[in-house]
């Protein structure tokens, strides 16, 4: 398939008036980390019916802070969406996503015009260095991999994960930052709205950096906030999520997103559990 995240989220109009709106989308297994939706995705959803009640085809989900309630499987889920501000820069809509009637995520999405203009102050991250595209040879998160039984996502993407950054898959331990190449499909590159969607996504698309601190297991998210900088170009995603403080029962983890052109094009903090 050639557009598999668009697939995932595109969404069908139950009912809609100007500011109220029900959706419904089908999540497809590929977008789930072992047997549950991935984060990241039900965020990308959740901005996707934001933009669809708001009607205004040149604005963006700019920010999208995202409580999660319960884990769902993939399949149906329904969206409510309620438009609470609808403005000539910002607008604000609030997007709840339930299935078999359960609340699983609550959302607030923040919608305007990204930047499009080179940035006034920039810092450099050491992101910057790191080549645009994986280089050859660099083992794809999908086949005999070790993290493609868990991670399912790499089915619907490109995904390559710096060996150097990844302690853990080594036996070893090291600083808690991992960085990745990611790219979506030829389709979902194509379309902008999706192209978005698809770098949102990616604001939660590393593996827990706790496991480079040989910390295993289930780190569920408890909230995700992702800001959309500017509108990705084609090609490669350069990706790096760290941790500065890792408590004994929460830590925070930050992922930094780039594309081709070295601009800065997402950027998150989530909290979430220490795995047990």
């Amino acid at each position: 398939m050639t557009s598999p995240f668009l697939a995932t989220t595109t969404l069908t109009t139950l009912a809609r008036t100007e500011t109220e709106g029900s959706f419904a989308a089908a999540i497809d297994s590929t977008w789930t980390i072992g047997p549950k939706v991935h984060g990241g995705t039900m965020l990308a959803i959740c901005a996707a019916a934001a933009k669809r009640q708001l009607g205004e085809v040149d604005m963006q989900p700019l920010a999208v802070s995202v409580s999660y309630l319960n884990a769902p499987d993939p399949g149906e889920v329904a969206l409510e969406a309620i438009v609470r501000k609808r403005g000539k820069q910002v607008s604000n809509v609030d997007v709840e996503m339930t299935q078999g009637g359960r609340v699983a995520v609550r959302a607030v999405v923040t919608l305007g015009r990204p930047d499009v203009d080179a940035p006034r102050h920039e810092v450099q991250s050491s992101l910057a260095s790191m080549p645009t595209s994986p280089p050859a040879g660099t083992e794809a998160i999908g086949g005999d991999h070790p993290m493609a039984s868990i991670v399912h996502v790499g089915k619907g993407c490109e995904m390559r994960i710096e060996p150097s950054s990844a302690h853990f898959l080594t036996g070893e331990q090291g600083e808690p930052e991992i960085r990745m190449w990611v790219r979506p499909r030829p389709g979902d590159e194509e379309d902008l709205d999706t192209a978005v969607l698809f770098a949102l996504m990616t604001g939660d698309i590393c593996a827990p950096v706790t496991m480079n601190r040989g910390m295993f297991g289930w780190a569920p998210t408890v909230q995700l906030t992702a800001y959309l900088r500017k509108q990705p170009a084609r090609g490669w995603l350069r990706v790096a999520a760290s941790s500065t403080v890792i408590g004994g029962t929460w830590f925070e983890e930050d992922h930094l997103v780039l594309d081709s052109t070295g601009a800065v094009v997402v950027q998150s903090r989530q909290l979430a559990m220490v795995p047990r």
